[in-house]
Formats: structure tokens, sequence, C-alpha cells
């Protein structure tokens, strides 16, 4: 059973919506984008601080709406979010120890998406480092190190992540040596995620169950993003508002996010606080060279979720 119920009335917000953003960006292909919207009604149970024991707050279905939400997609900067959780549960289980350059590097990863700093991440949650092609034995216990992520959240037993794939770094330029060897010839093994299983990782922080109620929250002071355009770098790539999510809230909103992008992709995942409105969570994955560098529709398909939140009971 998904976290979520498709219900009817956001199921025909979710699909007007759609086919605004594909009337108004016609090289958007309908296999191009991929999304997962949830609403959180009253009484709110995300955001409480981790008032709900996980029992507690696993026992509430939330209402949602999903269009192509198993759909696996190359994530980009997305997979950060799944590092920032399982990085978090091993300093609480103590299978490897704190330091102010792990904490350096999570928060950079997550506030700066430094694809620098996750690859420390990626190191030390698997005791594997990059290096040069490795021979067939060594090679074969290296990526059984490497995939020690992907079985922790197979362990989980959430049937949104059954698909997914979690054991690479994040590059500027591309992999090299036993990194490339071991994305496959064909890319095979790259990150892969859908944006049912982002949405339900990020409801399980937002709701201050990740791992623990403490470090859920520092989790989420690690993703929240100022709208004040004054904060924002003057450079648009290196912030994680302009031209995502958020650049198409209205500036009383809060937000809550981590985007991904690259040549081929733009994505992003937020939740989001609007007053006199209920928060919701809202996950958009789009895909093609040309889409990639738009910076217009995240930011478009943003305000028409906006929007769509005034008709919603």
């Amino acid at each position: 059973m998904t976290f979520f119920y498709q219900d009817e009335k956001l199921e025909q917000l979710g699909k007007n919506i759609l086919e605004t953003t594909w009337k108004q960006f016609p090289d958007l292909a309908r296999n191009q984008i991929a999304l997962t919207w949830i609403v959180y009604d009253t009484p709110v149970i995300v955001n409480t601080g981790g008032a709900l024991s996980p029992e507690e707050f696993w026992q509430h279905q939330v209402r949602g709406f999903s269009y192509r939400g198993m759909e696996r997609i190359f994530p980009a900067s997305i997979v950060k979010l799944f590092y920032l959780v399982a990085i978090h549960e091993w300093l609480e289980k103590g299978m490897v120890s704190p330091s102010p350059e792990l904490d350096r590097a999570i928060r950079d990863a997550i506030v700066e998406s430094s694809n620098d700093a996750a690859s420390l991440i990626v190191d030390v949650l698997s005791g594997t480092t990059s290096g040069p092609e490795l021979p067939p034995n060594p090679f074969e216990t290296w990526k059984n190190q490497r995939n020690i992520v992907n079985r922790y959240y197979q362990s989980l037993g959430w049937s949104e992540l059954e698909t997914i794939n979690v054991n690479q770094k994040t590059w500027c330029d591309g992999a090299y040596g036993r990194e490339r060897a071991f994305l496959g010839e064909l890319m095979e093994n790259r990150n892969m995620l859908t944006t049912d299983a982002v949405a339900k990782l990020l409801h399980s922080i937002v709701g201050g169950v990740a791992v623990t109620s403490a470090r859920s929250q520092m989790m989420m002071s690690l993703l929240k993003r100022s709208l004040n355009p004054a904060d924002l770098p003057t450079d648009l790539e290196e912030n994680q508002i302009s031209g995502f999510l958020g650049e198409g809230l209205p500036l009383n909103a809060q937000l809550w996010s981590k985007a991904g992008w690259m040549s081929q992709v733009r994505h992003d995942s937020a939740y989001i606080e609007i007053p006199d409105k209920q928060p919701f969570l809202l996950i958009v994955f789009t895909e093609g060279k040309t889409n990639s560098k738009n910076r217009s529709i995240l930011p478009f398909i943003s305000q028409q979720f906006v929007a769509a939140m005034g008709n919603i009971e």
C-alpha cells in the first residue's frame, strides 16, 4: 500500500495543470514529465517537530495525485536527499563517527548541492573511494560495498523504493576509472529514482520520522530555502530557487526543497507552506535537453499548483 491515496479532486486538478503546462510548453512531451503531489489536510501531521511517533505517523494515509510517479528517471542531485537520510542513519547507529569535516560535507551537499561534498558522503557511507580501475575480485568487493545504501533502502520495505538505484556519485564532468566501470558500458547502473519514491522519503523527513525526530529536524534545517531575492546568489546556476519550484511561489511562502539539474534533466522536490492554504508536497521531474535548459517550466508548474490549492476543501 502506498503512503497516499489517489484523490478524485486532486486528480482532476492535477490533470488540468498538466494539460495547461503542455499547452504552454509544447516542447515538453507527455513522457518527459513525472510528478507527485501530496496535500496535508487538517490536522496536519507534518512539520510538527516530530510530535507523532513513527507508528502513529504511518497510520495516517494522506491524499495525493501522481502522474508517471513510478517511472524510473535519472535524478541528478535529487539523489543527495537519499544520501542525507542514509548518513544520518549511519551516524545515529554509530556506524560512522561524526566529524566537523563530515558535517561540512553534509551541509554543502544539500545547501549548495556540491558534488564534491556528496562524493565524500558516499565514500563515508560505503567505505569505498574513487580511483583507478580495479582487478575483478577487488572490484566485486568494492561494488558490493557501494550497494550498501541500496540495501538500506530496500530493508525499509517501502513499495515506492523497490525499483530505485542509489549507488552512484554525482559528477560535474563525469565518472572516471572504477567509477566509470561501475556505471556500466551503457550507463545501465546510473542512479534512478521515481517521483513517488522521492515524495515518500521527503514525507518521512517533514513528518519527523526519518531516522529520529531530532535528525529529521536537522535535515529540515538544511532543506529550508529563503525566497527573499536579496538572499539568492546572483549566479542563477548556483541557487535552488531560480528556475525551480521556489520561483513560482509567493514571497510569504515557506519552502524546504532539494533541486537537481544537468544537461538532460531539471527536477525539484519541495515541501511548501503558504498562509491560509494547506501545506503540500510537490515533486516534479522533467527530461530532455531543451526542457532542462528551460528555466520557466518548473516555476510555471509551481504557480499552477499554488492556484489549485485555493480550490481545495
